[in-house]
């Protein structure tokens, strides 16, 4: 829980009388009430970040009071040690309950539990395959991911680790019985079905453990001659420290993944989340001169490849849409909204984590610029599309929203919303 500063109350108040305005017209611009604002102040109450960021923009403090509150400081994510594509045995138990786990195990730690002796068929014992039946893998396999990130918009990550998983196993292991051209094809198909792995384990929560997948994504690139990837895990280790507000790790990290080196998309989406790093600091000079970049680098053509894109697939305008998703941790929730309003009317129906991950974000905007009952109105068709896909890092901004609405609860829009709104903003529901 943020502690009441004293530092940040005065230079609240500093600024508000510089600039002009009394309690009443800064509760109006803000939209908390006079009474929270003086309790502020005085160091009688601590202020939350989204007030502070709202108070930030409405005094052009430039990110200064943002700068007050105790850091979000945390220590930056560690990425699994990399090895050898075949240095281990995956072990996946399926239950009839629900419940699924999945371990990785070196071989001789499968051998020494047994684990080996269970229905066990050794890839190293084939003969090597043919060029049509790697071909025939490669094409196969591609048409069955671009499937599978259209269902994963619309079903729980938990329904499809499993397939994906296991799909991800074949590619790796059929790489070591084909010619060396199939092989390239297959690891680099192998290293885009792990590091989309990896997002839906951070969408359940686990955060180490999407980082353990997105080193394999790297690793199997790697194995394949692509070394650009290795770029992109920096982009999605920021995505972490992101959803932990802590926006000098999310701008370092993705920085690292703008070199030269790199493709112009992974360095496209490394400047976007360099703008949400940005954002999240209240510097909206930095953000936008990064979105700015972003829009210029993601215009240019990679070279030509038959490998699924890499990031999202489900958004016509990318630097658009985290334009908006920025403005709102700008402290500009009027700007937000209208720019979401804009970029979701581009987004198909069909793709509902995106919807609801971007649609939240919106109905935050408004709440936050004071229209509770819109606020209310668009939240609520989001919410059986936020139970469907069970998202940790929806659940976020969701629990944002659910804290903005309680402060208007005398609301009748908000108190029929918030029983359910409630109850799914709850870590433990996903």
């Amino acid at each position: 829980m943020p502690q009441p500063s004293t530092g940040f109350g005065e230079e609240l108040r500093k600024r508000r009388l510089e600039a002009g305005l009394s309690l009443t017209a800064l509760s109006g611009s803000v939209h908390y009430s006079k009474a929270q604002l003086s309790k502020v102040e005085r160091g009688l109450k601590a202020p939350s970040r989204d007030l502070a960021r709202l108070c930030d923009a409405a005094l052009g403090a430039g990110g200064a009071l943002l700068s007050l509150l105790a850091p979000a400081t945390t220590d930056p994510p560690v990425d699994p040690a990399p090895g050898s594509v075949h240095e281990e045995d995956w072990i996946m138990q399926l239950s009839p309950d629900g419940p699924n786990t999945f371990q990785p195990l070196s071989r001789r730690d499968a051998l020494g539990a047994g684990a080996a002796s269970l229905m066990t068929w050794r890839s190293d014992s084939a003969g090597p395959a043919s060029p049509a039946a790697g071909a025939e893998m490669v094409a196969a396999s591609r048409s069955l991911f671009t499937h599978y990130r259209r269902l994963g918009q619309t079903v729980a990550p938990g329904l499809l680790l499993p397939v994906l998983i296991a799909q991800t196993h074949t590619l790796r292991e059929l790489s070591a019985h084909c010619d060396s051209g199939t092989r390239r094809h297959l690891l680099a198909l192998g290293s885009r079905y792990a590091e989309y792995v990896g997002w839906l384990v951070q969408e359940t929560g686990d955060e180490q453990a999407a980082l353990w997948w997105t080193q394999r994504a790297v690793d199997l690139a790697a194995a394949g001659g692509d070394r650009a990837l290795a770029g992109y895990a920096l982009v999605r280790r920021a995505l972490i420290t992101l959803y932990r507000d802590d926006a000098e790790q999310t701008v370092a990290l993705a920085r690292r993944a703008q070199s030269r080196a790199l493709p112009p998309r992974i360095r496209g989406l490394a400047a976007q989340r360099e703008a949400q790093g940005h954002a999240l600091a209240g510097d909206r000079r930095a953000c936008l001169d990064a979105l700015d970049r972003a829009r210029a680098l993601l215009s240019l053509q990679d070279e030509e490849t038959d490998e699924p894109v890499i990031g999202t697939m489900h958004l016509p305008d990318p630097v658009g849409m985290v334009t908006g998703w920025c403005l709102v941790d700008l402290g500009q929730p009027r700007e937000a909204s209208r720019e979401l309003d804009r970029q979701l009317a581009l987004v198909g129906g069909d793709a509902v984590r995106t919807q609801v991950r971007y649609g939240v974000r919106r109905a935050l905007a408004y709440a936050s610029a004071g229209e509770i009952d819109h606020a209310c109105d668009l939240t609520a068709p989001l919410l059986d599309g936020v139970e469907a896909v069970g998202s940790a890092t929806v659940t976020t901004d969701l629990r944002r929203l659910a804290r903005a609405l309680a402060r208007h609860a005398n609301h009748s829009s908000v108190r029929r919303l918030g029983p359910r709104l409630g109850t799914l903003s709850r870590p433990s529901t996903i």
